[in-house]
């Protein structure tokens, strides 16, 4: 059993809803806290964003993903990045601004110097993303904190994951929950493989959630049917706005559709 705030995850509760906001506000404070207020009315019980310094996460002539291709203007990641990064001063008045409307304010950093910010910030939790399951030495920061750990697995092995768990208890750190993950956006149902979940939860002994991309509702409540206890689910005000991650989201309607089901 895992607290967040007034939450408590495990599978006899209510399934921990995470709306990832991510970088669906194209960098304008104004959209972050509309995605605030939408996640708000939803039901989620955390809005949760990535917080990073585009200098330290990519190279100057990195390229897109061919999604982030199709769905952005930018030429390079760093280009991209650089005008959806948000800074930290808008990040405290976004941290604010979610304890004024009663949700849980979550954020992935992506960086060392994102992390050390966060937890100055107040953050009860950190969101981990799949790319950074292996960076061993940000797994081994991020959990002296001592604060609850939600880490994503996508494009891991087993193997990958166990290196990760060593990294994370090594620091004392047991506040651990696993994300299933298909990293793809948006992700196809033939490739979901919600059965893993299962391997994950009975491999490691931890609370097991699962980060959703695909297409629609579906997907994430069979996974909660078959017992898990956090979903993840991007959220977007419209899916025709333009940047990265829209048109693998869900519009507030929609996540409000699933949260009830």
């Amino acid at each position: 059993m895992i607290r967040i705030k007034n939450k408590i995850i495990s599978e006899k509760h209510p399934c921990f809803i995470i709306a990832e906001a991510g970088v669906n506000h194209n960098g304008s404070l104004k959209l972050a806290k509309k995605l605030v207020d939408e996640a708000k009315k939803t039901g989620a019980d955390a809005v949760k964003f990535q917080t990073f310094k585009t200098e330290e996460l990519v190279t100057k002539n990195a390229k897109q993903a061919k999604y982030q291709e199709k769905n952005s203007p930018a030429k390079s990641q760093y280009e991209m990045l650089k005008k959806i990064e948000l800074s930290e001063s808008e990040f405290e008045d976004l941290f604010d601004y979610c304890k004024r409307k009663k949700i849980i304010f979550l954020s992935t950093p992506f960086d060392f110097k994102s992390a050390v910010f966060l937890y100055k910030l107040g953050v009860p939790a950190f969101k981990i993303g799949s790319g950074d399951l292996t960076n061993i030495p940000l797994l081994r920061q991020i959990a002296k904190y001592n604060k609850p750990i939600i880490l994503s697995t996508g494009m891991s092995t087993l193997e990958d994951v166990k290196g990760a768990i060593d990294a994370i208890y090594s620091s004392g750190n047991k506040k651990l929950i696993l994300l299933h993950c298909t990293s793809n956006y948006p992700a196809e149902y033939k490739d979901v493989n919600l059965r893993a979940m299962s391997t994950l939860r009975k491999k490691f002994n931890v609370p097991v959630g699962y980060s959703d991309h695909t297409k629609g509702i579906e997907v994430a409540i069979a996974a909660v049917s078959l017992g898990e206890c956090v979903i993840e689910k991007h959220l977007t005000l419209d899916k025709n706005l333009t940047g990265p991650d829209h048109k693998s989201s869900l519009e507030p309607i929609e996540l409000k559709k699933m949260i009830k089901s």
